[in-house]
């Protein structure tokens, strides 16, 4: 029994419901495949920062229009990407860059995309912006949760360890259906964004966008979460490779090339969040009686 359902404990972690179901194989501390896609990703975005002097386009948009030190924030934010994704790749400084980049993303999606959702609640296209940032931040929260040292478990024990995994699987599936509703809600500019070689426009709209509401519900009920996840990934990185891709390919510069680091940031993100599954059976349910360990 852990310390979030304990006799006499206040319940820390996300309600009893679901924590059994999102504290399921709770991953190892290792640099996996989507702890180091990540750590790319975010180099990439520096150096975009630098190269181009301007922030990432709509997601890292500064809601004033006249900001003081405008350039000085827009290279502070590129040598953070910088410098967060090179740490990563070294393992002694790991614990202390994805503390550092858990920081920064928590920041991005509160302070940039939060205030949108509370000021316009009904236009889903607001939702979309945070839940979009909201699954970066989930999975650098997973790489922090599992790499934070003694330090940061001793002192901000919410958000590490065990319960730091809770929290970022929570926020992970709670984000995803503002991705797979948008695809509903604008069902016509998604399909427009699909290559033309592919058939059936719509039907790809809509089932990308139910493969992210039935991922969401795969994690939240752990059912076969592990697999969820991995298709929600392999999903997101398809949709980057041939929506994003070739835009950078045929016309190289900032336009094609920030949606293209961006998307596949929040592929990452969910890579991230697939790994800290490895320790789960592809066909694992919370069902199950057997605890099927992975193939």
């Amino acid at each position: 029994m852990n310390t979030s359902t304990r006799p006499g404990h206040a319940l820390l972690g996300p309600p009893a419901l679901f924590a059994e179901n999102l504290a399921k194989g709770a991953g190892t501390p290792s640099m996996s495949l989507g702890h180091v896609l990540l750590a790319l990703v975010m180099i990439a975005l520096g150096i975009r920062g630098l190269v181009y002097g301007d922030f990432a386009s709509v997601w890292q948009r500064i809601p004033i229009e006249h900001l003081l030190a405008r350039q000085f924030f827009v290279y502070a934010c590129a040598v953070i990407e910088l410098a967060t994704g090179l740490g990563l790749l070294v393992k002694r400084m790991v614990g202390f860059s994805s503390g550092i980049l858990f920081i920064y993303l928590l920041l991005w999606a509160v302070l940039l995309k939060l205030p949108a959702v509370v000021f316009v609640p009904t236009m889903e296209a607001t939702w979309l912006g945070f839940g979009e940032i909201a699954v970066i931040l989930a999975g650098g929260w997973i790489v922090f949760a599992v790499h934070a040292g003694s330090w940061a478990r001793s002192h901000v024990g919410l958000v590490t360890g065990m319960r730091g995994v809770r929290w970022a699987r929570l926020l992970f599936a709670l984000s995803l259906p503002t991705i797979g509703l948008s695809h509903f809600v604008y069902a016509k500019e998604t399909a427009s964004f699909i290559p033309a070689w592919l058939p059936w426009h719509l039907g790809w709209a809509y089932l990308t966008g139910a493969g992210s509401l039935a991922t969401s519900l795969g994690v939240l009920f752990a059912i076969w979460p592990r697999l969820a996840v991995t298709l929600e990934a392999a999903m997101l990185s398809v949709i980057t490779l041939l929506v994003w891709l070739p835009g950078v390919i045929t016309a190289p510069g900032n336009d094609s090339v920030t949606p293209f680091l961006m998307s596949t940031a929040i592929a990452c993100g969910a890579w991230a969040m697939a790994d800290s599954y490895r320790g789960v059976g592809w066909l694992w349910a919370s069902a199950s009686r057997e605890d099927h360990t992975a193939g």
